[in-house]
């Protein structure tokens, strides 16, 4: 019989294994309650887009279910403009993308919810996370957790996460190819890269969910990038809570991630919503875009 989550987390630190098991409980309301969430709120985020009533609730209920555990010290999220203070004696600092690709909830596609777990307060570079993870809530909920330790996935059965798969290796040299941002905008290097990786046999495949698009890298070896665009120079992914946790899953699988300088994971952020040019996949993906670039 396949290993729990709670089993397989008996190797980890005792209070960190409490905290991602919370997070998974909490992703069975959370996709339970998504079919009641639905429609646009009257409100906006700090980056001045529409709250969907989704987002809001989701990003509620988790910071309280943050809060409950009492070793959370602080929380980052996309949906708010400054650092959450939960409880000072806190072992734990947080970043949390509540809803990612949200806006796919209206057309029955794939989201989810990142996670990026520290010691150290925040904001920080991504390379002192102690944990990272991501739910996806696709045809399955699959729940994708590090802490350092290795990649590894488990699959929501009737009561519990079981293994699926342990120490994942990106596929080499990788099949796909994902980029957001409109083809017109990108950066004529940046489209001369695509162009080679397009003649090599290389297949699109782009959701609008940066875990569901991620989850295809993750297994079937790749590239996935929202870049640096003509008309937004930052790209458009959150440094903290979306590229940081995703860039550390990845490394920990054998890939890497660049803003197209250096490791996403060396940044060091100048405030808690700053963007970043986002590539991650392949090491060898990531080396030769980093050469063209």
């Amino acid at each position: 019989m396949a290993r729990t989550l709670k089993q397989h987390l008996k190797t980890i630190d005792k209070e960190l294994a409490s905290l991602i098991l919370k997070i998974s409980d909490s992703s069975n309301t959370i996709s339970k309650e998504l079919p009641n969430r639905m429609g646009k709120s009257d409100t906006k985020n700090v980056y001045g887009e529409t709250q969907l009533i989704a987002d809001k609730w989701a990003d509620e209920f988790l910071i309280d279910e943050f809060k409950k555990t009492g070793i959370v010290k602080s929380v980052v999220s996309e949906e708010r403009s400054e650092v959450v203070k939960l409880n000072k004696k806190g072992i734990f600092n947080v970043t949390l993308d509540p809803l990612d690709g949200s806006s796919n909830i209206e057309s029955n596609n794939m989201v989810g919810t990142i996670i990026g777990i520290y010691e150290k307060d925040l904001p920080t570079q991504g390379k002192h996370q102690i944990a990272a993870l991501y739910v996806l809530y696709g045809p399955t909920t699959t729940l994708v957790y590090t802490a350092g330790n290795g990649v590894h996935e488990f699959v929501r059965a009737e009561k519990a996460f079981l293994l699926k798969k342990e120490n994942i290796k990106l596929p080499e040299p990788g099949i796909l190819y994902g980029i957001g941002g409109l083809r017109k905008d990108w950066l004529p290097l940046f489209k001369k890269y695509i162009k080679e990786l397009e003649a090599q046999g290389y297949k699109l495949r782009y959701g609008g969910s940066f875990v569901g698009d991620v989850n295809q890298i993750l297994h079937y070896g790749g590239i996935f990038a929202y870049p640096s665009l003509t008309t937004k120079p930052d790209g458009k992914l959150r440094l903290l809570v979306e590229s940081n946790p995703i860039s550390f899953i990845i490394k920990q699988a054998g890939g890497a991630s660049t803003n197209g300088k250096c490791s996403i994971l060396e940044i060091k952020p100048e405030n808690i919503t700053q963007r970043v040019p986002t590539y991650i996949g392949n090491k060898n993906l990531i080396e030769k875009l980093k050469k063209l670039l």
